[in-house]
């Protein structure tokens, strides 16, 4: 962002490249997969692959990636939009923000995994978007990008202490653009011994509405 590497004119592909040269230089071994940069209409495709679209004035762009350090993978994702937002991404930003945080507080060492998804999925219906959010709320991640266990509405078992996972609600509107706001945490902190204290947060980067 900083670097100004996005911005109007440029192309999906060309975004996902720099940002994964990016992660080299500050010392990953790889990315954990391949990079998703999804602009404008493009947004509201849950795992779009980056393409030679170019990003437009008004679109939303969702970036979807992480590092590979030491054989672990990270997970994180933020939308952007470039330039004033209209009413109408600023409304499902907002209902994502709230899910995204309801999910993050629901994170407890013992919660069933489908309450967690619950939590954040019934934010997003209440506000009208339910059938636009068509994917599981997380996952866990470390050795490999998708590891269990699997947090989402049909899920069995519960969370237990220690346990890295993602929370990644989202609110998809076809051919107009989606919103995704991703985060890794840990739950109930690094050990059994912490079970009874909030979730770690591991990806730092801030999650208010940025314009570019």
């Amino acid at each position: 962002v900083e670097r100004g590497g996005l911005r109007p004119g440029r192309t999906e592909r060309e975004v996902a490249r720099d940002l994964e040269a990016l992660l080299l230089d500050h010392g990953a071994d790889g990315a954990s997969f391949e990079t998703i940069v999804a602009a404008g209409p493009n947004s509201a495709i849950p795992h779009h692959r980056p393409t030679e679209a170019v990003l437009t004035a008004g679109d939303f762009v969702k970036i979807d990636f992480g590092a590979l350090v030491a054989g672990y993978h990270s997970d994180m994702t933020r939308t952007f939009v470039l330039g004033r937002p209209a009413d109408w991404q600023q409304e499902i930003y907002q209902v994502v923000a709230a899910a995204q945080r309801a999910g993050r507080e629901a994170l407890r060492p013992g919660a069933a995994l489908r309450d967690v998804d619950a939590a954040a999925r019934g934010v997003i219906a209440d506000a009208g978007y339910g059938k636009t959010f068509g994917h599981g709320l997380g996952h866990g991640v470390g050795l490999r990008i998708h590891e269990a266990p699997g947090i989402n509405a049909t899920a069995d078992g519960t969370l237990l202490a220690g346990a890295v996972v993602t929370v990644e609600p989202g609110v998809y509107l076809a051919d107009r653009g989606g919103v995704r706001i991703e985060d890794t945490l840990v739950v109930g902190g690094d050990s059994p011994a912490a079970a009874g204290t909030h979730p770690e947060l591991l990806t730092r980067f801030p999650k208010e509405l940025t314009t570019l």
